[in-house]
């Protein structure tokens, strides 16, 4: 039977407090807690968003897997329309959802789909953490 995984970096991770995370935990099952794949995490002023890159820099984030294999495309649908990859003809998704490698701490490699921001990074700074928690962490810290 095909597993299909989901890595999360942002606000769908269980320490981010956002409502959707029910859902997520209501179709998806955690599978490692801490995971990374590689990409850039920028700090937009009001929250990062992450880009994926070749470089050997990484996000930090959580891996699940779906609980029931024939509700993956309800499941993922709904948070498509989540991130703003479902949108109306004319308008520009605000993420994609791509297929990436997710590294675990058992130098286990397991293929996943995690949400790319689709717009411009220029200009930006890298948050070089590469973790969405801790960049919120340390700005409540400094306000």
């Amino acid at each position: 039977m095909q597993t299909v995984f989901l890595f999360v970096y942002g606000s769908l991770r269980s320490g981010f407090k956002n409502p959707m995370y029910n859902y997520v935990s209501r179709y998806f099952n955690l599978v490692a807690s801490h995971a990374k794949v590689k990409g850039l995490l920028y700090n937009m002023g009001t929250h990062p968003v992450a880009k994926s890159t070749s470089e050997n820099k990484f996000l930090i984030g959580e891996l699940y897997a779906i609980n029931n294999i024939d509700e993956f495309s309800f499941a993922i649908a709904q948070l498509d329309d989540y991130e703003g990859v479902s949108v109306e003809e004319g308008e520009k998704p605000l993420f994609q959802r791509e297929k990436t490698m997710v590294f675990l701490d058992n130098n286990k490699e397991i293929e996943a789909w995690v949400y790319w921001y689709n717009g411009s990074v220029d200009g930006k700074t890298i948050i070089e953490s590469g973790d969405v928690l801790q960049f919120f962490s340390e700005q409540q810290k400094g306000s």
